[in-house]
């Protein structure tokens, strides 16, 4: 059995997916549907059972012999959420838990991470989980912090194996990710998601100006990922039980968000119209004006997949996706 916490989710629904295409059976998704449309991520999926996260441990408890593997995609995903308090109820000890759990009951522990643990980059961005290299990392807002406060954690408990650890654990550092089923997620959403409403109106898309003099109206940098990427990564690492560590989930080329404006456009089949905005002052002194996964070490672990050109995932993104009826995947 899988079980697929923020399963409902835009990672998590797309994860779900993935591993039905790939076979597997009896997946299980915890997550809180709510009473929007967020049920329509997992409408075309075959699952075992969906469960509440208040019901999760009893849930597990009750199926412990049969738990190969916890993928852990649920989270307080939202980079502007203010309450530390629950950030980090749900960001931090839930992951705790669930992590001791995994350990106990010998499942494997899959969790997302993310980039917002690297903060404004001064440190770069390479995905080394020594414990040394972790605390130098200063992310910019609570729900980055909350990502960097776990991984330090399990690198010190994987290094010192005071306590229990899971058959294989991973953590994925996941960059600027779009794609399918993340439509709920309003300000959340991808620039992509948010431009091709504008683009399909006829109107021009709006992006910040730049307030960096290193970089041009539009030039901001950013590592955008395709979520089928993101997908494959996990469940390479799904067949690959003896692959542990903290890796990044990127592309390794930065894009600005004038290519992915004019890509948008393209895959439209629309002529480029681009108007830049002034950038609010309150974003201006937390905003990451270049982000480049340093994709090495998961390679050097063995995954050679190739990742998707900027252009590629967005007319995918486009075309088979959000100009159809059905956008969902």
């Amino acid at each position: 059995m899988i079980i697929v916490t923020g399963g409902a989710g835009f990672i998590g629904s797309n994860l779900v997916a993935g591993l039905e295409e790939h076979g597997c059976k009896d997946i299980v998704v915890c997550d809180v549907l709510g009473s929007e449309e967020k049920w329509r991520n997992i409408a075309k999926r075959e699952l075992r059972d969906i469960v509440h996260p208040d019901r999760l441990f009893d849930y597990l408890e009750t199926h412990s012999n049969d738990t190969d593997v916890i993928f852990h995609m649920g989270a307080i995903s939202s980079t502007t959420e203010r309450d530390a308090d629950l950030i980090a109820d749900t960001n931090i000890a839930l992951s705790r838990r669930l992590w001791k759990w995994s350990a106990r009951h010998d499942a494997r522990f899959i969790y997302a991470s993310s980039a917002a643990t690297y903060g404004d980059g001064k440190e770069g961005f390479s995905d080394d989980e020594s414990i040394d290299a972790l605390a130098k990392l200063r992310p910019l807002n609570a729900y980055g912090w909350s990502k960097q406060v776990f991984d330090r954690r399990i690198a010190r408990v994987t290094k010192e194996q005071r306590e229990p650890i899971p058959p294989q654990w991973a953590g994925l550092k996941f960059f600027n990710v779009y794609g399918p089923n993340e439509y709920h997620k309003g300000e959340q959403m991808s620039v992509v998601c948010k431009l091709y409403p504008q683009i399909m109106a006829g109107a021009a898309a709006r992006l910040f100006k730049s307030h960096h003099p290193e970089y041009e109206d539009g030039g901001q940098l950013r590592d955008f990922v395709w979520v089928g990427d993101c997908v494959d990564v996990m469940l390479w690492l799904y067949e690959n039980e003896n692959v542990n560590g903290l890796f990044n989930v990127g592309t390794g080329k930065a894009r600005s968000f004038k290519d992915l404006a004019e890509a948008s456009f393209t895959a439209s089949g629309k002529e480029p119209k681009i108007n830049y905005i002034d950038m609010p002052e309150t974003l201006q002194e937390k905003y990451q004006y270049y982000t480049q996964a340093d994709m090495s070490k998961i390679q050097d672990a063995g995954y050679t997949k190739p990742f998707t050109e900027l252009e590629e995932g967005i007319r995918l993104y486009i075309q088979e996706h959000m100009n159809k009826d059905d956008p969902y995947r």
